[in-house]
């Protein structure tokens, strides 16, 4: 809730994403359900102190780094939200403030508003 009153303050709109990072052959260095905030343009994402521009569909690039490897895309009420709609065994992180609105509201699984890990 601290992160939304920020994000409004700010003049930003904020949004539940899955956030995933790859290195540049193609593996998978982490994944994420997070708040993010967009720029009034929506062209710039915010999250975590860093800045994302887009490249393509979904994808964007650091800005500051360079790093061309970020994938923001809305998560899936039917938790598939790995490029390619396939589970995975890799898990995705889903970090504490935005869980139980994650599970109830998107997923519509309140028996899972703890659970902090998901493979979808």
């Amino acid at each position: 809730m601290v992160r939304r009153m920020w994000f409004a303050r700010a003049g930003m709109h904020s949004r539940i994403m899955y956030i995933e990072y790859r290195r540049p052959d193609g593996r998978l260095v982490s994944a994420r359900i997070a708040r993010v905030a967009f720029s009034k343009t929506g062209k710039t994402i915010y999250y975590d102190g860093r800045s994302f521009e887009r490249l393509g569909r979904a994808q964007y690039y650091e800005i500051g780094s360079g790093d061309t490897n970020w994938l923001f895309a809305g998560p899936r009420k039917d938790g598939n939200d790995r490029r390619g709609n396939r589970p995975g065994s890799f898990p995705i992180e889903i970090d504490e403030d935005v869980r139980r609105e994650y599970w109830i509201e998107i997923r519509g699984l309140p028996d899972r508003a703890a659970d902090a890990i998901t493979y979808g």
